[in-house]
């Protein structure tokens, strides 16, 4: 039973929402990048988990996505190197569970592994983050802008196709900090980790989705398990949220059909507002040859596989009007 149904159940035939910890609850280890960010993450799991009586620990890793930091994610591995170490200890046995930023989470978890939990989404949105330049599109023609996705280049070059887009990798603190030598007039981030590392201040102003469609699972936290860890399941299960878990859902529907991986230049984002879900989704051409692809769909949708049918007929709308 995936772990979306299995807390769905178990809210449903005991009418509880948390589970106790048992006496003889072995400490929850959780296995999490050493990045700033990734830490406060992390931190944040435990500090939940050991406010409900859970003994938890943290086992820090560096990842092969935060060692190479001179090539695109795309031409290295993708996303993927940012989580594959951490699912080897979760497989050895050395830590239970994993905390992930969802955009940076494959599509297609390996066999043996499923998200436990998605927590409450913050800011799903970019942020244009600038010391010189309060507005993105008060830049001067031929500004320099820094950005590591290609889902922001395309859409970025739509926007302003008389801008230089130039590659900039490294985790937050680092891409800030090459910001500030210089390097760039501005750079494009994730909203949710500037503030969640309370760097708010640093953002000159946020994106709206109508003008820069964020990344499947922007601004979401997944928790990773092996599969059969029910216990897990059912400790995490009141840090699920179902609204956010169920739009993310449906935005990896799409990235998953369209292909899952990071040199897919793809936007996906879904709002639920009450049982009916909005999802949007863009597609651009890398290398600028053909203009930007979107489709959108509005439909009802109380469980994962709802989500995930409403990411589809988006995919193959998308494909229908020349994306992939």
């Amino acid at each position: 039973m995936l772990a979306f149904d299995l807390i769905e159940n178990y809210q449903q035939v005991t009418g509880l929402s948390t589970l106790s910890p048992s006496a003889t609850q072995r400490p929850i280890v959780i296995a999490t990048r050493e990045s700033r960010l990734a830490l406060w993450q992390a931190e944040h799991v435990q500090a939940l988990l050991q406010a409900r009586g859970y003994s938890v620990s943290l086992l820090g890793m560096t990842t092969q996505g935060d060692q190479i930091l001179d090539r695109s994610l795309s031409k290295v591995g993708g996303k993927g190197l940012f989580v594959k170490e951490l699912e080897t200890a979760l497989s050895q046995g050395l830590a239970d569970i994993a905390v992930h930023s969802l955009k940076d989470v494959p599509m297609e978890l390996p066999e043996g592994f499923e998200l436990a939990c998605v927590m409450e989404r913050e800011d799903p949105r970019d942020a244009w983050v600038s010391s010189r330049y309060a507005s993105f599109m008060g830049l001067p023609q031929g500004a320099v802008v820094g950005t590591s996705s290609l889902r922001r280049v395309v859409l970025l070059r739509a926007l302003r196709p008389d801008l230089k887009i130039e590659p900039l990798r490294g985790n937050l603190d680092t891409r800030l900090r090459k910001l500030d030598e210089g390097q760039y007039d501005g750079i494009v981030l994730a909203a949710a980790g500037l503030k969640r590392l309370k760097l708010s201040s640093r953002i000159a102003h946020v994106f709206e989705t109508e003008q820069m469609l964020p990344a499947a699972g922007q601004g979401a936290l997944g928790i990773e398990i092996r599969t059969g860890r029910d216990d897990l399941v059912l400790a995490l299960q009141p840090m699920a949220h179902k609204t956010s878990w169920l739009a993310v859902a449906a935005e990896r529907a799409v990235s998953r059909a369209m292909g899952g991986s990071c040199s897919m230049p793809l936007a996906a984002h879904a709002t639920l507002q009450g049982e009916l879900l909005s999802l949007r989704a863009a597609w651009g051409d890398p290398e600028g040859q053909s203009s930007l692809i979107t489709a959108q769909q509005v439909g009802p949708v109380q469980k994962l596989e709802d989500a995930q049918a409403l990411g589809e007929q988006v995919a193959q709308a998308l494909r229908r009007a020349g994306a992939g």
